[in-house]
């Protein structure tokens, strides 16, 4: 344990003395598995998850870490059983009322996002994320953006309607359109049109349609660990192999 914290701890001096992503983007894989080899009920597993996502924006925030984007649920998750979309609802409207209600959250003006299809999420969970983005909206030095009925080809397509809305209506003329003004249609805001780092726990090794347009220019970093085991060391090695590959790209 001694030897762990002093690995950590130079780690940590190691990361912080090189540049830190603005934008990191995390696939929270592997809660069901870890569950599994705990002789867990499933819906535990999603528990330690959200603890450990408490953590990691933590960390975060520590580093200097600007946005941090959370695959929470995918449009694909709707085809998993009532009683574990149900558990996974709860937290998560659980979660966003400890946002809510967290001194932390306003000390570090840090706005809170549901990014997906938020209409497809029972009305309460809605009623909790309008709350959360009210209360957060004029923040701007942070930004927590949670995927929820998340999809990375849907949500394209969404901005692409939203822009053709713009141009039958007269407000945009065809040819003013381009990669900013797709950009702007998109679920997020600020840095959220470009990811630095897209992390993903679990063991798999796929983006599995997040984030497909953010993504397009970052690096990514795949680790063997369940979510819920997720630790510290393993945000800093991620961030560390991102130095690195960078320091690549520029020589």
């Amino acid at each position: 344990m001694i030897l762990h914290k002093i690995y950590e701890k130079r780690l940590l001096k190691s990361v912080k003395s090189g540049a830190i992503p603005e934008h990191i983007a995390i696939i929270m894989d592997g809660n069901r598995r870890f569950a599994r080899k705990k002789g867990l009920e499933p819906h535990e597993g999603h528990f330690f998850g959200s603890k450990k996502a408490e953590e990691v924006l933590d960390w975060c925030w520590e580093l200097g870490v600007k946005m941090l984007t959370l695959y929470a649920f995918s449009t694909e998750n709707f085809k998993r059983s009532e009683k574990e979309r149900r558990n996974i609802f709860r937290l998560l409207e659980q979660e966003l009322r400890r946002l809510l209600k967290d001194r932390k959250t306003y000390e570090r003006e840090l706005r809170v996002r549901v990014v997906g299809k938020k209409e497809c999420l029972p009305e309460n969970l809605q009623g909790t994320i309008k709350e959360v983005e009210e209360a957060t909206r004029n923040h701007r030095k942070h930004y927590l953006n949670v995927a929820v009925a998340y999809g990375g080809r849907q949500e394209i397509i969404d901005a692409v309607k939203a822009i053709l809305t713009k141009v039958k209506r007269g407000e945009i003329k065809p040819d003013e359109i381009d990669e900013k003004m797709l950009e702007e249609h998109l679920y997020g805001e600020g840095k959220y049109s470009k990811v630095d780092l897209i992390i993903r726990t679990g063991g798999e090794q796929r983006l599995s349609n997040f984030l497909p347009w953010q993504a397009v220019n970052s690096i990514a970093y795949f680790c063997d660990v369940y979510w819920p085991e997720f630790r510290k060391i393993d945000l800093l090695r991620a961030i560390r192999a991102w130095q690195y590959r960078r320091s690549q790209e520029v020589v």
